[in-house]
């Protein structure tokens, strides 16, 4: 049976690109693997995929020890798990390999304005998304003094038309009142998520992903979880509702802040949807930096 190099072989390899490096493609050539591995890492140093790769990397060590060592049995056994690794790597970071791809695919043409010159359609879907925000803050505030849970999902660029079908389907233009009525305590509705599309409400009762973090704080309940799982799987921005405590927490890219009051909301909001070009990070990350000036001042 054929296997690809091995060990010995590809450390000649390797000697052979470092004596033969010299021409300009070599150095493009170093300079792409460069920047896919800064990508790579980039794109899993936040994740549970981090762990993996570190154990990834343990048992590349492992191989190499067990090869100077000359231990046949062993770098037999490990000649077969690495002839196969392009299948194994694609089995274990297949999420992650799903995020990236879905990550390189988004691209808006909004990012391409003109001198900063907002034309009619523009000016009219920020005032939809200004109506967006008081509807959420002013919800989430009535919720919040009355113990209500709610749990509401904004799509971005990633398509969530998965977890929309778990649900009922809406779309209807959001307010308080109808976001007040979706997650009454006796609604059918109230248990589930409602997702949030183009500023209007496009499903509710949905159900989203729970988080698989064992890091996660064990005080947190289940809606919690399923946001913080639904902005590692996505880029959306997920707002919760605490039934038990009234309050509210905004999840994004895997990280969750709790205890807002309703200005941090529509901060949040206001940075994620209004202002997208000038916070393009983590809206969360930005509302910490500054709480931090606030504070040094």
């Amino acid at each position: 049976m054929a296997f690809p190099l091995t060990f010995s072989e590809t450390i000649d390899e390797i000697g052979k690109a470092i004596l033969g490096f010299g021409s300009i493609s070599d150095v493009l050539d170093i300079l792409l693997m460069a920047f896919v591995i800064y990508s790579v890492i980039k794109l899993i140093r936040e994740t549970r995929a981090i762990q993996l790769a570190k154990g990834f990397v343990l048992l590349v060590i492992l191989y190499a020890a067990v090869y100077l060592l000359h231990m046949p049995v062993s770098s037999y056994m490990f000649s077969m798990l690495f002839s196969n690794i392009l299948l194994v790597l694609v089995v274990i970071f297949s999420p992650e390999i799903r995020h990236a791809l879905e990550s390189v695919g988004r691209s808006s043409v909004s990012s391409f304005r003109f001198l900063g010159l907002k034309s009619s359609e523009e000016l009219r879907r920020q005032e939809r998304l200004n109506a967006m925000i008081n509807a959420v803050t002013k919800a989430c505030a009535d919720m919040s003094d009355k113990r209500i849970g709610a749990l509401m999902v904004f799509e971005r660029k990633t398509i969530l038309g998965e977890i929309i079908d778990t649900g009922t389907r809406i779309d209807a233009e959001i307010s308080a009142e109808l976001l007040g009525n979706i997650f009454y305590p006796k609604a059918p509705l109230h248990d589930g998520a409602a997702i949030i599309r183009n500023a209007r409400v496009c499903a509710a009762g949905c159900i989203l992903p729970l988080t698989q973090n064992h890091d996660v704080s064990s005080e947190l309940g289940t809606r919690h979880r399923a946001a913080i799982g639904m902005s590692e799987q996505s880029d959306a921005l997920v707002v919760v509702v605490s039934e038990e405590t009234g309050a509210i927490s905004v999840a994004s890219k895997g990280s969750l802040r709790r205890d807002l009051s309703s200005g941090d909301l529509r901060e949040v909001l206001t940075q994620c949807f209004i202002q997208p070009a000038e916070n393009s990070d983590n809206p969360l990350k930005k509302l910490r930096k500054g709480r931090h000036k606030d504070a040094d001042k």
